[in-house]
């Protein structure tokens, strides 16, 4: 958090004390000119807002206890009288320099002053501890997202690559030797899976390892399988989550492609608008399981979707229907953050 939020927050936070302690001054004393509680109650505040920084630190040091501790309410006990006491001189040394002779500054009485004096202290290690308490939550939220995506991720890659060793399987008996260039081909794409440990990555690199896995399945499938990409130079820029498109070309494969003797043509297509990317991955081959529309049986396609969940919340879809004339539509719509302007 830069410097100036800090002190912009602080006045927001003030702010309102302020407001209370000049409508109180011209309230209990009905004589005092606006222009002389407007100095009073801004000269209170000052005093208070430059010691509430020394509370602020002291809550650094003592962390709220739990369960709660008597040496932790006697430590702020005497912290309180300490800053009330603080807050009196430090209020008639500014009305001492500003007079040019020695004041002290104790309003309607010393007592009621320090009494406000505890009071404000309260307040602001009461704000200062609830602050803190909503900074550590979202620190374990993020945490648990983070932990979430990640595992998320490594769920996937395993489901992959286990595909992939089983084209290689498939090869060995018939083809050895493409059977070890799939091996070779499928090493490289385990390093890439190992090290990528981004969870967002541009179009144009997720396209990259699509096109490596296609390869080893063009290995098993020869002719069988035909694939046609339209990716417009945008959408190629465009941020979505690693292995999403490799995921929804991984499903026609396994879904469109294995299970026909014919060929099988599978349609890649991307395209920003309004804000949106939308990829769509199309095939021809005999469809998908109601178990993957529905996208509840623990596949790629669910996982996706808890994916997109923690990164967006409600802001992305993943949509599988039947294709117009047989097969299997997915769709992805992921909302792009907007450029910022130089």
């Amino acid at each position: 958090m830069t410097r100036p939020w800090i002190w912009l927050q602080l006045l927001i936070g003030w702010t309102p004390v302020w407001a209370l302690f000049l409508t109180l001054l011209l309230t209990a004393h009905p004589g005092i000119t606006f222009l002389s509680a407007l100095i009073a109650a801004t000269r209170m505040i000052a005093a208070a807002a430059v010691l509430g920084l020394a509370i602020h630190k002291l809550t650094l040091h003592l962390t709220w206890p739990h369960p709660m501790r008597p040496v932790f309410m006697l430590a702020h006990l005497g912290a309180a009288a300490l800053f009330a006491v603080a807050w009196v001189l430090l209020n008639s040394l500014i009305e001492s320099l500003q007079r040019g002779e020695l004041v002290i500054v104790i309003g309607i009485g010393i007592g009621p002053f320090l009494v406000l004096g505890v009071w404000l202290y309260v307040m602001v290690a009461g704000v200062t501890y609830a602050n803190q308490a909503t900074e550590r939550a979202a620190r374990i939220e993020a945490i648990a997202a983070r932990s979430q995506l990640a595992a998320l991720r490594s769920q996937l890659n395993p489901h992959f690559l286990f595909n992939a060793l089983h084209t290689v399987v498939q090869l060995i008996p018939r083809e050895p030797s493409r059977a070890a260039q799939a091996a070779e081909q499928i090493a490289g794409l385990l390093r890439t899976t190992i090290e990528e440990d981004r969870d967002l990555v541009s179009l144009a690199e997720e396209w990259a390892f699509v096109e490596r896995y296609l390869e080893i399945e063009r290995i098993r499938f020869g002719d069988r399988l035909r694939v046609h990409v339209d990716l417009t130079e945008e959408a190629c820029g465009a941020r979505l989550p690693s292995f999403a498109l490799q995921t929804l070309v991984e499903n026609a494969v396994r879904h469109g492609a294995m299970p026909r003797v014919e060929p099988t043509e599978i349609t890649v297509m991307g395209r920003v608008d309004r804000g949106l990317l939308t990829l769509t991955v199309q095939d021809t081959g005999v469809g998908a399981p109601a178990e993957a529309l529905a996208g509840n049986n623990g596949t790629g396609l669910s996982r996706l979707r808890e994916r997109l969940s923690a990164l967006y919340h409600e802001h992305a879809r993943l949509e599988a229907a039947p294709g117009p004339s047989g097969g299997f539509t997915a769709s992805l719509v992921i909302p792009q953050a907007p450029k910022e302007e130089g």
